[in-house]
């Protein structure tokens, strides 16, 4: 199956499908007719006198009854089908005239192809690129404005498919880091998508689907009176069952679209589409790790790196210098970047930016004074180093609710501010050297396990040599949520009376509502000291949390800025974030994150260090340039055993005093 006749096979497969998702809306209109058909039977029968008698009047009555119920349901179900709004991926819409050279490539592809181009051009922040269908009503007019030369042919119906054309979206990471050639090659399978989506029975059965999956996001929200719910149960039973119904179908059509999209995209750039898909890996890598490990702990200080898409292609050019198997892709850097398609890049770059902090962490839509962009040169000092200062007085405020002295032993007469001494001592006493008994069945960690969990978190630096090649994880980050200037107890305060002892058992009651179980396997083989304040520093992580979401999570109230910005008016925000990073951390993980961060605010306080960003593993401590290695085993034998010995050991040959206060924020 090759050329022209597998295309014409592909479309044929996609269009027969489509009509047997046409004949399923075909079969419930007729179900949903046949009351009324028998009604009128039994009308007619009555008024010629060939169903005459007493019970053929109340069947009459009954039936009758019953076609108007059902054709009033019928109706219902019907204009919620209709009018319900279709989901539409959150996106920075690309005018014309801020990107004339990409839509110019656009066009002349999809002449290359003969298919109709696409209405419009959207950037969104995902490493994927497809087409959307944006005709529904709610979604406003198509463009009315119209370009002859990217139509597939003269004449009236071709003009028609171009108003009504879908609109590509990119995902954004592809114009920063492909290359202009690659970009094209990468799009070519995806432009010829529009040829089969112009055909009227594929635009109709993909309409229906949408409308039924819009349907059953309508009657899944909640509703108080009795009538809504009953009819949201009845609207959600018919449009789920009409679903399951067309799914075999649908998925078929698609893949029949797809399948006629590739095979006439083979004709353009196919040689160069191969080395494209390479660099669609790279960027899916370098964007998640981007993400997760450098973006994230900005986004929990209140502050959201302005320029993500920049910043990946710096993430997948140092992937390259420290990686073997990248070696090459560098090279390509000399070539026309596909971001030189628009006319401000920088614009776009901020507007994705902005949306992907609201996508992945439920951000506002603009900027305030909680609520600020950061550039890459500030980020060391602007959130590393705040990230870790926070960590560090969130720990000792929850010293002092457990009871535990300001002044560690070691400690100089008169001494009483934040020390790390205090958290060392406090975690290595003699009664924490009995260590929880682990759960039957649970794994014995290994050196290489122990070291991932030590790094899990925002916030806690990457201190260890990680393969740059290896698989980005999600869960490796940590980091507060509350503002940096949080009010906490004072230090240097003797005469002060000791707060009030709290149990962890209680704060874990108010903050977490946890499972138990979940927590006791999570903290089995840890110091019993440490198990408590790893719960202390969870309940008043999910305290801060909960304070902190309202006002981070609602819309404001004013449109976005005037220069690029999301679509707010094409998506629904009111659960954001709606695409999280990652699951929750665990007890382990957030006293493994604060011990790191205290140990880091130890040595740039007293021994010279300096917060750094590192592109593939986020936040990382400098000694005289370069990176700090070893930490995470040795925080990690303290937190598992107690045991302090190569903790101590390490900032003994780096010459960090921890019996010297830090200043915190």
């Amino acid at each position: 199956m090759t050329g022209i006749g597998g295309v014409e096979m592909g479309a044929q497969a996609a269009r027969s499908r489509a009509l047997a998702v046409l004949r399923v809306r075909s079969r419930a209109l007729a179900v949903a007719l046949l009351p009324a058909a028998a009604a009128v039977i039994l009308l007619v029968g009555g008024s010629t006198g060939h169903l005459a008698g007493g019970g053929w009047d109340v069947l009459r009555w009954i039936v009758s009854v019953l076609a108007l119920l059902v054709l009033a349901a019928a109706a219902g179900v019907a204009l919620v089908v209709a009018r319900s709004r279709p989901a539409v991926t959150p996106t920075v819409t690309v005018a014309e005239e801020s990107a004339p050279d990409l839509y110019r490539m656009v066009r002349d592809l999809a002449d290359r192809l003969d298919v109709p181009a696409p209405s419009a051009i959207a950037l969104t922040p995902d490493c994927d690129s497809w087409l959307e269908d944006r005709t529904h009503p709610a979604h406003g007019p198509p463009p009315a404005e119209r370009h002859d030369d990217g139509l597939a042919g003269p004449g009236g119906p071709a003009q028609h498919r171009s108003a009504a054309a879908p609109v590509l979206v990119i995902g954004s990471p592809f114009l920063w880091w492909m290359r202009v050639g690659e970009l094209r090659a990468v799009l070519a399978p995806v432009v010829a998508g529009t040829g089969p989506s112009a055909h009227p029975d594929i635009a109709a059965a993909r309409r229906f689907i949408r409308g039924l999956d819009a349907a059953v996001a309508v009657a899944s929200e909640d509703r108080r009176d009795p009538f809504s719910r009953v009819a949201c149960a009845g609207l959600g039973w018919v449009s789920r069952l009409l679903l399951r119904t067309c799914r075999g179908h649908a998925a078929e059509m698609e893949r029949g679209v797809a399948a006629a999209a590739a095979e006439r995209a083979q004709a353009v750039d196919y040689g160069l589409r191969i080395v494209a898909q390479e660099q669609v890996g790279l960027a899916y890598a370098g964007w998640d790790r981007l993400l997760t490990r450098v973006a994230l702990p900005a986004w929990r200080m209140g502050r959201w790196p302005s320029r993500l898409d920049v910043g990946v292609v710096a993430a997948l050019t140092e992937l390259s210098r420290r990686d073997r198997l990248a070696e090459g892709f560098a090279s390509r850097l000399g070539e026309r970047p596909a971001c030189d398609l628009l006319e401000e890049p920088g614009v776009m770059d901020e507007a994705v930016s902005l949306l992907a902090a609201r996508l992945f962490h439920g951000g506002p839509a603009e900027t305030g004074p909680d609520w600020s962009p950061v550039a890459w040169e500030e980020y060391p000092e602007e959130v590393v180093d705040r990230t870790w200062r926070t960590d560090a007085a969130r720990l000792h405020r929850v010293l002092d609710t457990l009871g535990v002295r300001r002044a560690a032993e070691g400690t100089a007469p008169g001494t009483d501010g934040p020390t790390l001494a205090r958290v060392l001592d406090h975690l290595t006493t003699p009664d924490a050297e009995i260590t929880v008994t682990p759960a039957a069945g649970s794994d014995i960690h290994t050196e290489a396990e122990a070291e991932a969990e030590a790094e899990a978190g925002a916030g806690a630096p990457a201190l260890s040599h990680a393969p740059a090649h290896a698989e980005p994880e999600t869960d490796t980050e940590s980091g507060p949520d509350t503002p940096t200037d949080a009010p906490h107890p004072p230090y240097g305060d003797p005469g002060a009376p000791p707060p009030p002892h709290r149990t962890p058992a209680a704060d874990n009651d108010e903050g977490e509502g946890g499972d138990e179980d979940d927590d006791e396997d999570d903290l089995a083989g840890t110091t019993a000291r440490g198990a408590a304040l790893a719960a202390g520093l969870s309940a008043q992580l999910a305290r801060e949390e909960a304070e902190a979401r309202p006002a981070g999570a609602r819309a404001p109230a004013s449109a976005p800025g005037p220069a690029a910005g999301p679509d707010a008016a094409l998506w629904d925000d009111r659960a954001l974030p709606l695409l999280p990073l990652q699951p929750p951390r665990t007890g382990r993980e957030i006293l493994t994150a604060h011990i790191t961060a205290m140990v880091c605010c130890a040595a740039m306080d007293t021994a010279g260090a300096a917060p750094a960003l590192d592109w593939l593993d986020g936040p990382s401590l400098l000694f005289d340039g370069a990176r700090a290695a070893d930490l995470a085993p040795s925080v990690l034998s303290l937190v598992e055993t107690g045991d302090p010995g190569p903790l101590r050991a390490w900032m003994t040959d780096l010459g960090i005093r921890p019996e010297k206060p830090v200043r915190l924020v």
